[in-house]
């Protein structure tokens, strides 16, 4: 169910009135861990079964992690920890990816090897949910949480429907710690939670699907027919578009959790108002990034082992935060080119302060918004002919195909965008829209709802970072 759905909207309140109706904190929390397992069986019930057992698995293993002090023991259930969870990732989502992979290295090396038809379907989420299991193994197993005794509250953590299938990739410690008692929800939450949802809305049915989606794809579907202005359009509206689907269903999952007393953690953090790339990691996907610090980077040495560990560190970390992604070599270009800019900001440009000197933080934040636009032409491409293909229209003169009405609607939503986040960049949406007036707050609401109904019975597009 895509929360930009009548049938979701329909579960929605069916939900939400069981859950306040019902009485007893154990009962509802019994209610949202049902409603989260329909919800992932909307998408595919067999696969309800792998979200059973991959939350089961990390449950029994960190109990059992917590009742010896034998070093070996504890490194053992750890280790099951990993083995069982990104094994199980790693066979759905990139089985036919490397068997692929290594018969076009065997064909390359003059051999012949022809890869099985594995056929493999991926289960929708899965890359949230085991990095949500693994979080909590990893935290018990370094002494940062003591395991739960409750199984129906650790899957309720890992399942839990709002941010179930895309994120936020929430850590345990963050989540668990809420379950322990029944939140007390105020008006002021309900109307918060309506708005977030209503900016998420917006944010992918106008923005990402109406407006960004269409210029992006007359792009990518065909790059040999776009001249200079088409593809640097193009290339706009995919960035634009990228992040108003990803911020958008972030911003629907902490509303809808907020509908139930929950809070989760920001995702976004005006990305396209960062200065340098470390400060883009900072503000984009925020729970993914700070994941791969907290479990990967710092695991492998972080910064403490030299120049060279450091560079390889993140080198490594962002090759891999780019295959999380999906299985493509383009994905793991992608997070290389991030991984490089990392490096080359660290190491050469001393984390752009001598630039400040120089050039206005405004100046210095469109031309990271710039690289960062580029960069995600390998992200989109479907392989390296494409990304070429779209490359070279960027120089490649000849007149403008896009409407002068979609022209002028898509400037003003990037520079809209681009305006909005410079001029907030350490400021949250939410302190911004309550430091409004009564009448300016009851206009953007307006117009975001007008905006819903107008451009709502479009294509149905499903979230980007579903595929992830």
């Amino acid at each position: 169910m895509l929360f930009n759905t009548f049938s979701f909207v329909v579960f929605l309140v069916v939900v939400l009135a069981a859950y306040w109706l019902t009485p007893g904190w154990n009962r509802r929390k019994l209610v949202l861990l049902v409603a989260s397992y329909l919800f992932y069986a909307a998408w595919s019930p067999p696969f309800v079964f792998l979200l059973f057992f991959v939350s089961w698995l990390n449950w029994v293993l960190a109990r059992h992690m917590a009742a010896t002090q034998e070093a070996y023991l504890r490194h053992g259930f750890l280790l099951a920890s990993l083995l069982s969870s990104l094994g199980l990732l790693s066979y759905f989502k990139y089985g036919t990816f490397l068997f692929a992979s290594f018969s076009d290295l065997v064909n390359a090396l003059g051999g012949s090897f022809s890869p099985p038809e594995l056929d493999i379907v991926l289960p929708i989420g899965i890359s949230f949910y085991t990095f949500h299991a693994l979080s909590y193994t990893i935290d018990c197993y370094r002494g940062r949480l003591v395991p739960n005794q409750s199984f129906s509250d650790f899957a309720l953590y890992v399942g839990f429907f709002p941010q179930l299938v895309a994120g936020p990739i929430v850590r345990a410690s963050n989540f668990m710690p809420q379950l322990l008692r029944q939140p007390l929800v105020s008006r002021d939450h309900w109307g918060w939670g309506g708005v977030l949802l209503l900016l998420g809305l917006f944010h992918k049915v106008v923005l990402a699907d109406a407006i960004f989606a269409p210029v992006a794809d007359q792009l990518y579907s065909a790059p040999g027919d776009a001249s200079f202005g088409d593809a640097w359009l193009g290339v706009l509206a995919f960035s634009c578009q990228i992040y108003c689907d990803f911020a958008g269903y972030s911003t629907c999952a902490i509303g809808l959790s907020m509908l139930f007393g929950f809070a989760l953690p920001e995702n976004f953090q005006a990305p396209f108002a960062a200065v340098g790339f470390s400060d883009f990691w900072q503000r984009w996907h925020i729970s993914l990034s700070s994941w791969l610090r907290d479990y990967l980077y710092i695991s492998m040495g972080g910064s403490h082992a030299g120049h060279w560990s450091t560079a390889r560190n993140l080198m490594l970390t962002m090759a891999i935060g780019g295959l999380w992604h999906g299985a493509s070599w383009m994905f793991v270009i992608w997070g290389v080119l991030h991984g490089f800019y990392l490096v080359v900001e660290r190491f050469v440009v001393s984390q752009l302060a001598f630039a400040g000197r120089y050039f206005s933080t405004v100046g210095l934040a469109l031309g990271t918004f710039t690289i960062v636009t580029l960069t995600w032409i390998p992200f989109r491409s479907s392989d390296l002919a494409q990304a070429t293909a779209v490359i070279e229209a960027l120089f490649r003169p000849g007149n403008l195909q896009i409407l002068p009405d979609q022209l002028l609607l898509l400037i003003s939503a990037v520079g809209a965008l681009v305006f909005f986040q410079i001029r907030n960049r350490e400021r949250s949406f939410s302190q911004v829209f309550q430091a409004w007036p009564l009448a300016a707050q009851s206009i953007w609401l307006s117009g975001a709802a007008l905006g819903l109904f107008l451009f709502s019975g479009g294509d149905s597009r499903g979230f980007i970072y579903f595929q992830f």
